[in-house]
């Protein structure tokens, strides 16, 4: 693997969802689940957890993604993001409701921007914004599908969506 890492930052609703698919993706070294979305130039502190989620904030649940490009490209990465969330309904995925579940990328570079782009046609909603500010999300939301499996919202949210990856990403995978 090569040392020039990237970084992609998504917002596909709940970030422990998101979080999970692209931790199993070969080429990504690191996932961090967090907040990003409003201009950096609003003064805003650090959010918490519980700011967000009041839905006034202006941040969304995001991951930030260190990649590898020599191993897998943003497009890939943007494949995967679309397939694995419903980018066509505003500030919503599945029961979770509000601005922070948008669907959202923002972007590090041009070249990322101008992949994005091909993407978000009609219907699709997804906000296309350059990175300004990311905030990491309090320590018990890293990592959150791998510390608690059995937990109800793993089974039966994002085990599925882990299914579906599989199934239409395989190649792409980490070799476990």
């Amino acid at each position: 693997m090569g040392n020039n890492l990237e970084t992609a930052v998504f917002g596909g609703g709940c970030f422990w969802c998101t979080e999970a698919i692209f931790q199993s993706l070969r080429g990504v070294e690191s996932v961090v689940s967090g907040y990003a979305g409003p201009s950096a130039s609003s003064g805003q502190a650090a959010p918490t957890y519980e700011q967000v989620s009041m839905g006034n904030t202006g941040h969304a649940e995001v991951v930030k993604i260190e990649f590898d490009p020599s191993v897998i490209s943003f497009k890939q990465l943007l494949e995967v993001f679309f397939a694995t969330h419903d980018a066509t309904t505003p500030n919503r995925q599945g029961a979770d409701a509000g601005p922070q579940y948008r669907s959202l990328i923002l972007y590090t570079t041009d070249l990322q921007r101008a992949e994005a782009e091909k993407f978000i046609k009609p219907p699709v909603v997804t906000e296309l914004k350059p990175l300004e500010k990311f905030y990491t999300a309090e320590e018990y939301h890293q990592n959150y599908y791998q510390t608690n499996p059995d937990k109800p919202y793993c089974q039966v949210v994002i085990g599925p969506k882990l299914a579906k990856l599989r199934q239409k990403f395989g190649p792409l995978l980490k070799k476990i």
